[in-house]
């Protein structure tokens, strides 16, 4: 049994690695969203699991350390980052100080022979936002520090992908919206993508990249057409909003000539 911190434990993909994670380890979960941690960490210790948790922001250098301290983690999983395009581009310093700063806190917190497993994502390849380049700097950052980064696309069921807003349009009565039909992304649901970080874990060495093997791209306006099914509901095109792109990939040139395909992943 390990002892593992979940930096944003509480958001869609740190919770349900949590939830994985606690089944047989001893699992904390530091989170800025005070109602989704608590309801997470009531949740999980009516069934007797070892979890714990601790609001805080992974901007707060003294709070991470102060934590890490206190609970002497054997794995740090850091979730905890701002990860939509069009707000970052539009307020670009909170990505600096959430997915830069809050990444160097945390390394600089975290013991030597702690294992540190970074979240990141496909928009760091050829980053066009500053949501993307921003996280392609904590991937540098933790490379450097020996720590280990999972790179995937988009998690069906995450917040702020496209099946939520869609249920939610659904819902009200609206026409569910596609930035392009020419759109094609990766897709992957959420206990996948946590049971793949889980395995990047533990088999993982420090300074490399793993890049999940996501299977084959979906056209956004295919998916929207199930979605929609036979009801009457309408599929609107509002075009292609700034920092995004119409083609998805997980590495770049250069990295795909030296990552070396295993199992579900690709490493580089």
């Amino acid at each position: 049994m390990s002892k593992i911190t979940v930096f944003g434990g509480a958001g869609s993909i740190g919770s349900e690695l949590v939830r994985q994670l606690v089944k047989n380890n001893e699992v904390l979960i530091f989170d800025i969203d005070e109602t989704r941690c608590y309801d997470l960490y009531e949740q999980l210790a009516q069934k007797e699991y070892k979890i714990s948790y601790r609001i805080g922001d992974v901007r707060n250098q003294d709070v991470v350390r102060a934590e890490i301290e206190h609970f002497q983690p054997d794995i740090i999983f850091h979730c905890a980052a701002y990860k939509h395009v069009s707000p970052m581009d539009k307020f670009p310093k909170e990505a600096v100080n959430t997915n830069i700063i809050g990444t160097l806190n945390i390394l600089a917190a975290k013991h030597k022979n702690t294992k540190f497993i970074n979240i990141s994502t496909d928009k760091v390849i050829n980053a066009n936002c500053v949501m993307g380049a921003t996280k392609k700097v904590a991937e540098i950052i933790v490379k450097n520090a020996g720590g280990i980064s999972v790179r995937f696309g988009n998690v069906m069921g995450s917040r702020g992908s496209v099946i939520p807003i869609w249920q939610d349009q659904i819902n009200r009565g609206e026409p569910l919206t596609i930035t392009d039909p020419r759109m094609e992304r990766y897709m992957m649901t959420i206990p996948q993508a946590c049971e793949l970080l889980i395995e990047a874990c533990q088999k993982g060495k420090g300074g490399q990249i793993w890049v999940m093997d996501m299977g084959e791209k979906i056209n956004i306006l295919e998916l929207a057409k199930k979605i929609v099914g036979n009801r009457n509901i309408k599929i609107k095109t509002i075009g292609i909003r700034p920092g995004e792109t119409l083609d998805e990939r997980l590495m770049t040139e250069e990295e795909q000539k030296v990552a070396v395909k295993k199992g579900n992943f690709w490493i580089i």
